[in-house]
């Protein structure tokens, strides 16, 4: 559940309703401006106890709300090394020490910050940092209660006259990412396909996001054949079956922008016929946290209300499985775009799967206003390994006319969600290009990502070529912006995909870019 959020003011501070405050501060002299008269004491205890600088302190303070005040240092901020991250990472450690202390209202206070534009939405960083710690997994909450295993109901938090504001903007936030994380981190049978769909339907209900879910086999065999190629094999046991959920949303007045994004949602990948062996089939239930970030994306959208602004979105929701239908290496398919793909590895699904909703998505640009395609994905294992834990994002020509995959580094460095551009180049082309005249264009190569030259970057020239995007490119007479982007590093918290934290990556740089401007 996602607790309240309540902005408090400095001065008269009322913490009366709360049993715990946590402090984030960087010196021991911003000790001094904490609230109740805390201050004194604080620094009593940095006095006698060097680890209050370097790991998160609980003192039993009298004046704090039910006695506990809870210190968590960021450590420097000012090395070239530091970011505003360090906000979110101390504001989740107090957050994590409060629970465990056995708050269930706690309040957050942040220490001024440096006046730098890269810490100017820190306030922002550190309440979604302290959010991000309490969410739990939903298969949790299902089985022992919401109250049990997420306990904290409101959380208090200091703001100037922006108060409201910025808690209606941190709720609409987090509300996306808690979606996203629930979709993306949840075993494969609780979130089958089918189950994906009936959670976002929930998951919208009470919004103007406009739903659909196609899972009739035949329509989308003839509308989605490279989807149904991956999903084939899954199609003998009904609650695997695969489905396309469109989601669509309106902001208010005209529209001056839209936004069609395309979500990979795996809910399982096997491999396929080429079969993940030697233990890594583990974690992949967390392949569909594109589609999850989409949805995601969408429900912050649709809480914040952007006036001008459309989105519509296609989230692949299908079951890579393995039996004797599968599809396998060698088979020629047509993609929804026209082009004849040939299969080089049924591991590489996920860009099938994505071809097909970008070419819908496609037609749809062309009807509307300002558009702008992206592709959301846990795609390679080579972005994890080529950036470790940032989102990459790549465009093609005229979305890097527009700075697209740059200005979304620069906004995730201010909103501490890291992003890491790269690019699209002629050797990428030639990976994919066909071997002979049987075929219009290759997956992939038979090697894992990873171990691939340019293994995060064809892809996506796979994806413009499949799609029918490549007479849209910037020496056409339509030309329309496609970035694509790669979670495959920073999908789930340290690189484990089984057991890691999902992230929601790369909702807030994306909330930042285009519904907080």
């Amino acid at each position: 559940m996602l607790p309240t959020l309540l902005p408090l003011r400095a001065d008269p501070p009322d913490l009366a309703n709360f049993d715990a405050l946590v402090a984030v501060f960087t010196g021991v002299d911003q000790l001094a401006g904490l609230p109740l008269g805390l201050g004194a004491a604080a620094q009593r205890l940095a006095a006698i106890d060097q680890s209050v600088l370097s790991s998160v302190n609980l003192s039993a303070a009298a004046g704090a709300p039910a006695d506990r005040l809870i210190l968590a240092p960021t450590g420097p901020l000012l090395r070239d090394q530091d970011d505003v991250r360090r906000v979110a990472d101390a504001a989740a450690a107090g957050l994590r020490r409060a629970v465990a202390a056995g708050a269930r209202r706690p309040a957050l206070w942040i220490a001024p910050l440096p006046q730098r534009p890269d810490y100017e939405n820190g306030l922002l960083v550190g309440i979604l940092g302290a959010l991000a710690a309490l969410w739990q997994p939903l298969e949790a909450r299902e089985a022992l209660g919401e109250a049990a295993v997420e306990p904290v109901e409101a959380l208090g938090f200091f703001a100037d006259g922006s108060g409201p504001e910025l808690a209606a903007q941190v709720s609409a936030i987090e509300a996306g990412r808690r979606l996203a994380r629930d979709l993306g981190g949840t075993e494969p049978e609780r979130m089958s396909p089918l189950r994906m769909a009936a959670l976002l339907r929930a998951a919208f209900a009470e919004t103007d996001v406009q739903v659909s879910v196609l899972d009739d086999v035949d329509q989308l065999g003839a509308g989605y054949p490279l989807l149904m190629a991956v999903a084939r094999a899954s199609l003998s046991v009904p609650r695997h079956r695969p489905c396309v959920v469109r989601l669509e949303w309106t902001g208010p007045g005209p529209t001056t922008r839209t936004l069609l994004f395309a979500g990979k949602g795996l809910s399982y990948d096997t491999g396929g016929a080429d079969l993940k062996t030697d233990g890594h089939m583990a974690g992949m239930s967390r392949d569909k946290g594109g589609a999850a970030a989409v949805a995601g994306f969408v429900l912050a959208a649709s809480r914040l209300g952007v006036p001008g602004l459309r989105i519509v979105a296609e989230l692949g929701c299908v079951r890579n499985s393995i039996g004797p239908d599968a599809f396998v290496a060698d088979e020629i398919i047509r993609s929804h775009g026209g082009a004849r793909v040939r299969i080089g590895n049924t591991d590489a699904e996920g860009r099938l799967v994505l071809a097909d909703l970008l070419s819908h998505l496609r037609e749809d640009a062309l009807q509307c206003v300002d558009p702008h395609l992206f592709t959301v994905a846990t795609l390679t294992g080579h972005a994890g390994r080529a950036v470790g834990p940032y989102t990459i994002v790549m465009d093609n020509g005229p979305a890097l006319a527009a700075d697209t995959a740059r200005g979304l580094e620069r906004v995730g460095d201010r909103f501490g969600d890291g992003v890491a551009p790269s690019r699209l180049r002629r050797e990428d082309w030639d990976f994919i290009a066909p071997r002979s005249r049987a075929d219009d264009l290759l997956s992939c190569n038979n090697a894992p990502s990873s171990a691939t030259s340019r293994g995060h970057q064809f892809p996506m020239a796979f994806l413009i070529r499949a799609a029918g995007l490549e007479g849209h490119g910037g020496d056409s007479a339509q030309p329309l912006r496609f970035s694509h982007i790669d979670i495959g590093g920073s999908g789930v918290e340290g690189g484990d995909w089984q057991h890691g934290r999902p992230t929601g990556a790369p909702i807030v740089a994306l909330a930042g870019a285009f519904l907080l401007g």
